[in-house]
């Protein structure tokens, strides 16, 4: 009876990575359902304190809106670009004018890079498109598990960053320092066009310092 051949080093790898989708979903999918539950608690106790408050908050939970011109189009009309954007280091907190941010003051420390199930600080992530990473966020509310597993089977191995940003709408962004580009589609076309343009670019700051032996944030999956 001949013995089954093994596993070559890449159908292990790719089982890995299957593995790592698997548990990320299943998180994901946790995570949704607290986060919905947490927001209905939250409102329902506002209208036993304050009808006038709980409107108040809900108004501040709508999400982001993104203008048709920005996610569908010509990639060179849909880039936004940023110059002149400071690289000061600061431990406290900064109020961006860009959502998610492009650049900036950032925090001394940088975000590894990698794949995340829950949000990030934005100040550890800037100081990752310093060193080249682009930067992928999506809002949980609008986004499928599907299309998750697809922004990560998108992304590069090494210098990306996938990461939920509640809040930001349908649109989901990838940002690269100084640089940020709206989409809906994964498999919209122009996100490749920025992956090419940006990714570990020499144009950032500091390109090529490292996206690794920093700050791990919570959820990091891969």
């Amino acid at each position: 009876m001949s013995t089954p051949p093994k596993p070559t080093v890449k159908q292990l790898r790719e089982q890995k990575r299957q593995e790592q989708l698997e548990r990320f979903r299943k998180q994901e999918a946790a995570r949704k359902r607290n986060r919905v539950l947490g927001i209905v608690g939250a409102v329902t106790a506002l209208v036993l304190i304050a009808g006038g408050v709980t409107a108040a908050i809900v108004v501040s939970l709508q999400p982001q809106a993104t203008p048709p011109t920005a996610i569908a189009g010509d990639y060179e009309e849909r880039v936004q670009r940023y110059e002149n954007l400071s690289a000061n280091h600061t431990e406290t907190a900064v109020n961006y004018d860009q959502t998610p941010p492009v650049g900036g003051p950032h925090n001394p420390a940088w975000l590894n890079c990698g794949v995340y199930s829950e949000p990030q600080v934005d100040e550890y992530a800037v100081h990752s498109l310093e060193h080249g990473a682009v930067w992928i966020a999506y809002d949980p509310g609008f986004t499928t598990d599907d299309e998750v597993a697809a922004l990560i089977e998108l992304a590069p191995d090494t210098y990306s960053i996938i990461a939920p940003y509640p809040g930001i709408g349908e649109a989901k962004a990838i940002s690269a320092w100084g640089a940020q580009l709206r989409f809906i589609d994964v498999d919209d076309p122009a996100v490749q066009n920025f992956i090419d343009e940006y990714w570990r670019s020499a144009e950032g700051p500091e390109p090529n310092a490292p996206c690794t032996g920093a700050i791990t944030g919570p959820g990091l999956v891969s």
